[in-house]
Parts: structure tokens; C-alpha cells; sequence
């Protein structure tokens, strides 16, 4: 068995048991592979792995990858997207994550040839060193982003404090479900913010405790390059 199918297999059983505890189904967690540290190789024997959501958050990376990767992926952006940036890769994702300035609705509205899945990110820790809007201004940010018809607010997505704090992080992660229910509750056809995009390497298997729906984890997933290629 090699590295990586020993770490996707550890991973599994981690989200199986969070399931567990948490009266979920397994079903309902999505697993997006951040590939952003590691090779199109690396990338590639990932996909191999079984897992088909890559993500990246630079724009030039991401093209790099797909090119090699042709066939069989759903694409994630997670990172800080430039307006200069957009045209080069919203038509070539399925997902955007990280969607928190009108001006970025402006350009996904005029340069997207479909709808775009986009989850809004809400600096719900309140960190200056995080991006995303506020949890005060995420309604008038919802209701501003209606007459855009290529956006669809799939979700919200959050990242918790690099802590290791178990109560900060939950309560982080509870406080972004309470958000993403209240919305979701409204049943707005352009948001309709089913989904929970939180947690990352450190701390996803909290986050799926408490209700996330994609977890995003590089490191332990994809391993490092400088252990050479399973």
C-alpha cells in the first residue's frame, strides 16, 4: 500500500468516525484535494487515488494542471481571485470558493459562458490576516449579488484560526453552519447555500462534526514532494 493510498484511507476513516459522531452521512462530505504545494504528477496520481475534486488557488497553477489533467476532474479555486485573473480561469472551474467583492461578480458576470457554483467566504474569526467579508455584511452581500444570473451561491466558506484550540475552532465552525442555515432557510434561487465549504489539514474532521460539506486538505492528503512519488 502506498503513502498516499495509506493517507487517503486514514483520512476516510477520520470523516467516517466525525460522520459518526455527529449523526451524519458519509455521503454528504465532499473531500477537495488541495494541490497547490505539489506536481501535476503528484496531482495526477491523486486523481488515480480515486479522489476527483482538485483544488488550487493560484490561476496559473491551476491551467498548468488542468492541461495534464484533462479528463475526470471538478476543478476548485480557493485562492484570492484578482479581477485580471478571472477570465483566465472561471470558465475552466466548476467550483470558486472564494467569492467576496462585488467587483469579482462584476467580471464572473461578464466573462462566465455558464452558470459558476460559487461558495461566498466569511471571515468568521474575524482575523485581520483573513480574507472575506463580514458576518454583518453577508445579507446585503446575498441580496447584491441577485441580478447577477452566472452566479449561483452554492455555499459559504470560512477558514478557522492555524490553532489548536479544539473550542475556538468549533465554536468558528458552528457559528458559520448558524449563518449558512439562516440563509438557506430563505430559499433564495440564486443562493441557495446548501453547502459548508470548512476545515483544512489541522482541523477538518471538527469541521465535519459540525456540518461541513467540503473539506479541503492538502498536506495530509497529498503528501509532501520531498517524499518522491508512491
Amino acid at each position: 500500500m502506498s503513502n498516499l493510498t495509506e493517507r487517503i484511507q486514514k483520512i476516510e476513516n477520520e470523516i467516517q468516525r466525525a460522520c459518526e459522531n455527529s449523526g451524519r452521512s458519509r455521503k454528504d462530505v465532499e473531500v477537495v484535494a488541495v494541490t497547490k504545494s505539489v506536481s501535476t504528477v503528484r496531482a495526477n496520481e491523486v486523481k488515480e487515488a480515486g479522489i476527483i475534486q482538485l483544488a488550487e488557488n493560484r490561476a496559473e497553477e491551476l491551467l498548468v494542471k488542468q492541461e495534464a489533467i484533462s479528463e475526470g476532474v471538478e476543478w476548485h479555486f480557493i485562492g484570492n481571485l484578482q479581477s485580471r485573473k478571472v477570465r483566465d480561469i472561471i470558465n475552466e472551474i466548476d467550483f470558486l470558493h472564494s467569492l467576496d467583492r462585488i467587483s469579482i461578480a462584476k467580471e464572473i458576470q461578464k466573462r462566465a459562458k455558464k452558470e459558476i457554483n460559487c461558495f461566498i467566504q466569511v471571515n468568521v474569526s474575524g482575523e485581520s490576516s483573513k480574507s472575506g467579508i463580514t458576518p454583518e455584511e453577508l445579507d446585503t452581500f446575498v441580496s447584491d449579488l441577485k441580478s447577477y444570473d452566472k452566479i449561483k451561491v452554492i455555499g459559504l466558506m470560512t477558514m478557522a484560526p492555524n490553532i489548536e484550540d479544539q473550542e475556538v475552532l468549533r465554536t468558528v465552525f458552528k457559528d458559520m453552519k448558524i449563518l449558512r442555515d439562516r440563509l438557506m432557510a430563505q430559499q433564495l434561487t440564486h443562493a441557495p447555500c446548501t453547502e459548508l465549504s470548512m476545515g483544512m489539514s489541522n482541523d477538518f474532521v471538527i469541521a465535519v462534526e459540525e456540518g461541513a460539506t467540503y473539506v479541503r486538505i492538502g498536506t495530509a492528503l497529498v503528501g509532501a514532494e520531498s517524499e518522491g512519488y508512491e
